[in-house]
């Protein structure tokens, strides 16, 4: 049963193969190189120089795009630590008061009564040098000091950095 068959299909392929072997010659000095160089000759030559230049122009200008962005981002970040910051010692004032009844003398008062473990770092100036406002009972934001309620220590800090934020306000106001 497969004797037939197979001399079937030798019976086909007889009269086409020489078809095939002319057809196939023909592709193959198709896909030849040209004299005098070989069939890889051309990938290996490397980028020239405009294909060069034109992606040393497109890495300068994503740098360009780049660099800016990078830069705004830093500032923003130092002003979320700054408002950390400020947050932080705020609320540890606060919580002073509510526990002594009165405000701290000194910011390092803080750190020796334990509420905090070290004075922060102001990120604009890198030093732990806060501005502080002292409790008068007179200034705007500040309650009148109650009978027998002494005045003095630090109400409020503010940054001692003059630069101006990306809101146009001043660190030293916030």
């Amino acid at each position: 049963m497969a004797k037939p068959m197979i001399e079937g299909f030798m019976a086909f392929l007889t009269p086409s193969l020489p078809h095939f072997l002319t057809w196939l010659r023909r592709r193959e000095t198709a896909f030849q190189a040209p004299a005098g160089k070989t069939a890889g000759s051309r990938g290996q030559r490397g980028f020239t120089l405009v294909e060069m230049m034109v992606v040393v122009a497109m890495i300068g200008i994503l740098v360009s795009m780049a660099v800016p962005t990078y830069r705004n981002m830093v500032e923003r970040a130092r002003e979320t630590v700054l408002k950390q910051n400020l947050f932080t010692i705020r609320d540890v004032i606060d919580q002073y008061y509510a526990d002594k009844g009165k405000y701290p003398d000194t910011i390092e008062e803080l750190v020796s009564a334990g509420y905090l473990r070290h004075i922060p770092i102001d990120p604009f100036t890198q030093q732990a040098d806060w501005k502080t406002v002292p409790f008068t009972g007179a200034d705007p934001g500040q309650l009148e000091p109650t009978e027998g309620e002494a005045t003095g220590g630090i109400f409020d800090v503010h940054s001692a950095s003059e630069g101006v934020a990306h809101d146009g306000t001043k660190y030293a106001d916030w």
